[in-house]
């Protein structure tokens, strides 16, 4: 007997592409989607990024720890044990225990931004937060924060500069600016001659200007203790001659002379303060003392004085406000650069604004350089 032969089923239609060729078979594992392989980054690049971030976070803290910092040394200064010094140690715990918590809140969210493959940002990120808190740490108001800081740091030798700045300062404040303006215009004549003797040895214009204020009110004129011509020279070293000839590239030089005369003064200006190791007080009280007495050297040697304050009550007749009255020109000249025009010292928000600008000739920290940039 027959069996019933069961009927096959058709093979199924392959399915055909779009321009109805008849597509291909899949190969085995194709219809797996392949994980995304992402290019690794190089270890160069990122040690820059490490070292970028941690750069611009040392900056912020820096910035911001100059504030607070001097803040305290100011709210806390004093020599009490329970009002100044356990406030101000108390102080500086808290202080590392919440730089301490915000670090390891940075750590947290870095961790979070690679979570999310966004690690790349945070020197980014932390670039932004060093403008911004560095910004602000430079703002004027925060001049006195500052000052206190380098007062807290730099001990006794800080806080005397800070008293004669403020000679310099307040020498400003008493001069009559219509008189000024009268001598700025007498100046002009001479600011380019002076200006080239500053550069040929490395001394501040304003400052060279300031010296000129104070020995001849840029009237030159030979004086009845023997100063000649622009600066009042008198007695010069040999090898100070030697060096302005060399940089005037001329042998034989003449006091009267304007550009001859403010060489001379450049050269020995730069003489006496290498002499007094770049101390500005001193090497222009060296340079108004001259070679009388033996010179500065010879009496602070003598009396065993250290520094400016020091030798002052030593000096007895000479001249021991000289270094103030040529500081206070010098300034004058650089406000009326700066500004384009000289400041009443007392209106206003002028004095943060001048004490901002600097001293000519004294060294300024990078935030009151950057400041003096802004204005």
């Amino acid at each position: 007997m027959n069996k019933p032969v069961t009927p096959r089923k058709p093979p199924a239609a392959k399915p055909a592409s779009q321009d109805g060729r008849t597509a291909k078979p899949r190969a085995r594992g194709a219809g797996k989607k392949t994980a995304d392989k992402t290019t690794p980054i190089p270890l160069k690049y990122r040690l820059l990024l490490w070292l970028v971030e941690v750069l611009a976070l040392l900056v912020a803290a820096v910035s911001a720890l100059m504030v607070v910092l001097g803040y305290s040394a100011h709210w806390f200064s004093g020599t009490r044990f329970f009002t100044s010094l356990l406030p101000f140690a108390v102080g500086i715990i808290a202080l590392i225990v919440v730089t301490a918590g915000m670090l390891l809140a940075w750590w947290k969210l870095k961790q979070h931004a690679q979570s999310r493959a966004l690690a790349q940002l945070m020197p980014l990120l932390s670039v932004c937060l060093a403008v911004l808190v560095g910004w602000f740490s430079m703002q004027p108001q925060f001049a006195d924060a500052r000052s206190h800081f380098r007062t807290l740091v730099g001990g006794k030798q800080e806080q005397a500069k800070v008293t004669l700045t403020h000679q310099v300062y307040a020498a400003y404040r008493r001069q009559n600016l219509g008189q000024l303006q009268r001598m700025f215009a007498r100046a002009e004549a001479y600011r380019g001659i002076i200006g080239d003797a500053a550069t040929a040895f490395d001394l501040d214009a304003d400052l060279l200007l300031g010296v000129a204020a104070a020995e001849s009110s840029f009237l030159p004129r030979d004086s009845k203790d023997g100063g000649q011509g622009l600066f009042q020279i008198t007695k010069v070293p040999d090898n100070v001659v030697a060096d302005a000839g060399l940089a005037l590239s001329e042998h034989s030089l003449s006091l009267q002379k304007p550009k001859h005369n403010a060489y001379l003064a450049a050269a020995t200006l730069r003489y006496y303060l290498t002499q007094m190791h770049d101390d500005l007080f001193l090497g222009l009280l060296a340079y108004n003392i001259g070679p009388a007495n033996g010179g500065l050297k010879f009496i602070m040697q003598q009396y065993g004085a250290t520094d400016f304050v020091t030798i002052q009550p030593y000096l007895q007749q000479l001249p021991r406000d000289y270094p103030i009255r040529v500081l206070s020109y010098a300034l004058a000249f650089r406000i009326e650069q700066m500004q384009g025009k000289l400041l009443a010292y007392e209106e206003g928000n002028n004095a943060v604004l001048i004490q901002s600008l600097g001293i000519p000739g004294l060294p300024t920290d990078f935030y009151d350089f950057l400041l003096r940039g802004a204005f």
